[in-house]
């Protein structure tokens, strides 16, 4: 939650970067002054007048005292589109203890004579409400069409006309204490789900977001506390789900990749697999080089994220999007009107080479191909409320401009808005600022501030004509985005050679701070507005938790930076390590990366790659430059984000790319795959005899619970703990019992219930499946003669949705009691009536022998 004083203060900042030239679209929802109504002059007879029929309506009623009551308004006989009618509403209320409370005067909209507000009750008891039109008139003359959504030409009404006064009411409504209950709200779903999303599961929102979340501006109780609201640079991708276990979905090999043998010995290939750049409504976009018509050819395809089924490819587009851009209408009759009834749009957006152009993202169509020259690109970081994309670019305008060289362009597209839409698209710039720097920075957007370096050499160290640069120290400057006045220019230590920036691309800006980690190891911060250093880090590890990745990420308070001891959090306040989160290798030499004070070996976090969504931060191990034979063990890691503690991880040198409806997608470079984590869908049996048995006799109930993903199509579900050793066997020929063999696979659980004869639901008991066959089985004595139903129900977890399964057993009379041995032999299973007959031989051939033997001594004895 932000505080008040935040909130101020990002106020002010939007007010400061967007109080520019608004653009066309913005106006017709505002009713002008010269096109509203005015009272009846004195002594002056209208050339036209006509009765009026007002029209209220208020809901709910009843209704609960604290809840606000939607009243509406709206006149016959209807006005004309350029008009409305100003201050002429009065709605009175008279409450039960008879006091009043007055709502107005109100004017309506331009053209439809409609209003609407909401009133809060606050007394139990009979409440009264009225409405009043006081009347209203309008001379003749010329009425302004930008009051209206009809642009172009000026109306001119030749004659004078007067609406007369009418009313609507009163009409009695009860307030009482308890509130009157709304549709009931759909709770997020914990179980396998579908898009498209339906309009009636609205509660649903948050985790509907797409990616990427670039342009997304946040804030409020449900984004992350002390997480910036501008979604550019920081790792971050809202509103989305995120997989909670290493469940593989489906996969796609899109290289060659893996140890090559042979000849090469050890050597590998390395080569990752692909992943989309655009995730939108369960929709993923990738550009891929496949062979058509013999020759190797880029293709944008679009593709099922939770299938990989392709629906549509296109061959041609040299320049496919990577934004995702939300136009909210394109044009507007009424303010408040919604905006799906009035051009929502959502359309995939690509910037550059001097041309803005939208894509169709149902059939990749293009729909918008814009010239935004001077520019050639920009960074796209915020939409207007109408959903114009706002860009900021910086303008070079050669040497001779001498201090005013270089511009901050803040600009946006706008058009000519009819009835019909926007047309003649073109760039409106929003602000244009001299520029301290020629480029845009490092920025927090949150404080408007902007920072630009140098770095420090010298002669005897720094090197020249190299095309590298060793820098022993750093100039430090930042500039208003508002003003673009230079706030501070410092610098590092110089003294000691350590003042240099381990690598510029560490640099981050958040919480109205910079830091950056220095080749001491440290990360340094420094306040925005004043420049003054504030703290140096404390040190993770000696001596690998002074060497980073190229990269950074800020989220929740922390700075996340990967290093080669682990994955460290640094608090934005003071510098404190908030957690680490380290990956010790099974056996010894295959990390050459230990603790001196400890000895404890560790994987290397090479990377600059992370993703960070609901909670979870999600990167992996590898090197800078990877030697043959490629080094074992790497794997990609889920990290709990606020303590730091893992929740999965998978083998693989695999890096994690786009993520939206809970899936994550990721390219192996040990095997040249795709892989996608997330929730699949699973399917349950159950049998059980499929004869009666007769009472008190005990029947096996035996089923399976298996896997439906496209990955690994009919294998056994297993536990979310269980699930990296079944997908890396599955998937990476790793042994099913783990590397070191002492990993025990389990199932999953399975409630069977019975429904007796007489519907009553009875507990049989849970089985738990086997992980090696999918299979579960339980044995059950049913109490009484009838038919009973047998229901398997797997409720499915972070790995699969649930699924079902019913069969039935049929009870007879219990069996009689008998003397007679043969009758206690017949059994109604196969098996024991073959054992019977078995036992029945034996006994003939018992009594057969006893008679010869008897024979026998007979005749020995004569």
């Amino acid at each position: 939650m932000y505080t008040k004083a935040k909130k101020t203060t990002i106020a002010i900042f939007l007010i400061s970067l967007f109080a520019l030239t608004i653009p066309s679209i913005e106006a017709q929802t505002l009713p002008m002054q010269d096109n509203g109504s005015i009272s009846l002059p004195s002594g002056i007879t209208p050339d036209e007048s006509y009765q009026t029929i007002s029209h209220m309506s208020f809901r709910p009623n009843p209704i609960g005292v604290g809840q606000p009551l939607l009243v509406n308004l709206w006149l016959q006989p209807p006005l004309h589109l350029v008009r409305y009618f100003k201050n002429d509403y009065v709605v009175t209320f008279t409450k039960p203890d008879g006091t009043t409370s007055q709502v107005g005067p109100l004017s309506s909209y331009v053209g439809d004579a409609t209003a609407w507000f909401e009133y809060t009750v606050d007394q139990e008891g009979t409440w009264q409400i009225k409405f009043d039109f006081t009347g209203a008139y309008f001379p003749a003359g010329v009425y302004n069409t930008t009051g209206s959504f009809q642009f172009g030409t000026n109306t001119t009404f030749t004659k004078s006309v007067y609406y007369k006064p009418s009313s609507d009411g009163p009409y009695n409504f009860t307030v009482s204490r308890d509130f009157a209950l709304s549709w009931p709200g759909k709770p997020l779903p914990t179980d396998y789900w579908t898009r498209p999303a339906s309009p009636e599961s609205r509660e649903w929102w948050p985790i509907l977001g797409n990616y990427p979340g670039t342009g997304v501006v946040g804030g409020g109780p449900l984004w992350p506390a002390d997480t910036n609201i501008y979604m550019s640079n920081y790792g971050y991708t809202p509103y989305v789900q995120a997989p909670k276990s290493a469940h593989v979905v489906w996969m796609r090999q899109d290289a060659i990749s893996g140890l090559i043998g042979g000849t090469m010995g050890q050597i590998s290939l390395s080569s990752s697999g692909g992943r989309p750049t655009i995730i939108y409504a369960g929709r993923a976009y990738q550009t891929i080089t496949k062979m058509v018509n013999g020759s190797p050819t880029s293709v944008w395809q679009c593709y099922d994220i939770r299938t990989g089924e392709v629906f549509w490819e296109q061959i041609g587009v040299t320049q496919a999007p990577t934004l995702i851009n939300y136009i909210t209408r394109t044009s507007s009759t009424v303010p408040g009107e919604q905006a799906s009834e009035s051009g929502l749009s959502v359309r995939l957006m690509y910037v550059g080479s001097s041309r803005l152009i939208w894509y169709d993202p149902w059939l990749g169509t293009v729909i918008g191909n814009i010239s935004i020259s001077p520019f050639t690109s920009g960074t796209f970081y915020a939409q207007e409320p109408e959903g114009w994309p706002i860009f900021l670019t910086v303008q070079d305008l050669g040497a001779a401009a001498g201090n005013n060289r270089y511009r901050l362009i803040n600009w946006t597209i706008t058009g000519d808005v009819g009835f019909g839409g926007a047309t003649n698209l073109r760039p409106s710039v929003l602000g244009n600022i001299s520029w301290p720097f020629s480029a845009l920075g490092t920025v927090d957007y949150e404080a408007g501030i902007a920072v630009s370096t140098l770095s420090i050499t010298t002669p005897g160290t720094g090197g020249t004509g190299t095309g590298f640069v060793v820098a022993y120290g750093q100039a430090i400057m930042a500039a208003s985005m508002t003003t673009g006045q230079l706030m501070f220019n410092v610098t590092t230590d110089t003294t000691t050679g350590l003042g240099g920036f381990f690598s510029g691309s560490t640099a981050v800006a958040d919480h109205g701070k910079y830091a950056v980690r220095l080749n001491d190891g440290h990360w340094h911060c420094w306040d925005l507005k004043s420049g003054k250093e504030l703290w140096q880090s404390e040190l993770s590890s000696w001596p690998w938790g002074t060497f980073g990745c190229y990269g950074v990420q800020s989220y929740g308070g922390n700075i996340i930076s990967n290093q080669y001891d682990g994955v460290a959090a640094y608090n934005w306040d003071n510098g404190k390590l908030s957690w680490l989160y380290q990956y010790v290798p099974e056996f010894p030499y295959e990390s050459p990366y230990s603790e001196s004070a400890t000895g404890t070996e560790s994987y290397p976090w090479f990377t600059g790659t992370a993703v960070i969504a609901d909670d979870v931060l999600y990167t992996y191990n590898t090197e800078h430059t990877p030697s043959n034979p490629i080094q074992r063990g790497l794997k990609m890691h889920a990290i709990n984000i606020t303590t730091g503690q893992g929740i999965w991880n998978i083998s693989g040198c695999m890096a994690p790319g786009a993520i939206a409806d809970g899936y994550l997608t990721a390219g192996n470079s040990y095997d040249g795959y795709m892989y996608v984590f997330g929730k699949g869908t699973s399917v349950t049996t159950v049998t059980a005899p499929d004869t009666v048995v007769p009472q008190g006799t005990g029947v096996l109930i035996r089923g399976t619970v298996l896997d439906l993903s496209p990955a690994q199509l009919n294998t056994p579900c297993v536990s979310v703990g269980s699930m990296a050793t079944q997908m890396e066997y599955l998937h990476m020929q790793h042994p099913i019992d783990g590397v070191d063999h002492k990993v025990s696979m389990t199932g999953v659980q399975v409630l069977l219930t019975a429904i007796d004869p007489n519907n009553n639901a009875v507990t049989i008991g849970t089985a738990t499946t086997s992980a090696y066959y999918g299979t579960f089985e339980m044995p059950w004595t049913p109490p009484t003669e009838g038919t009973y139903k047998i229901i398997a129900t797997f409720a499915g977890d972070d790995s699969y949705g649930s699924s079902t399964a019913a069969t039935a057993v049929s009870v007879g009379a219990q069996a009689t009691t008998s003397s007679s041995p043969a009758s206690a032999l017949v059994v109604p299973d196969y098996t024991m009536t073959i054992v019977a007959g078995f036992v029945a031989i034996a006994i003939v051939v018992v009594v057969i022998g006893a008679l010869i033997m008897m024979m026998i001594r007979k005749k020995a004895s004569l």
